[in-house]
């Protein structure tokens, strides 16, 4: 089965964390459109998921927050 991605695509990954010779307007610019993910997009899928599915919210809590937390 074919992968695909959470909220940082392959290249997020590589230039946030700078794995080869990543220029540093372009680590800036992945930075970017991550966070924009984060405040635009994210909310709105939580929403939803808030809405019509519950357990997979859940699912993601338990993976980004503590335990503890929950």
């Amino acid at each position: 089965m074919a992968r695909t991605r959470a909220l940082l695509t392959k290249t997020d990954r590589e230039q946030i964390s700078k794995e080869g010779e990543v220029d540093e307007n372009k680590r800036y610019q992945a930075i970017s459109r991550v966070r924009n993910r984060i405040q635009d997009e994210l909310p709105q899928d939580v929403e939803l998921l808030e809405e019509h599915h519950p357990e997979l919210l859940d699912e993601i809590r338990a993976i980004v927050c503590d335990e503890e937390d929950i």
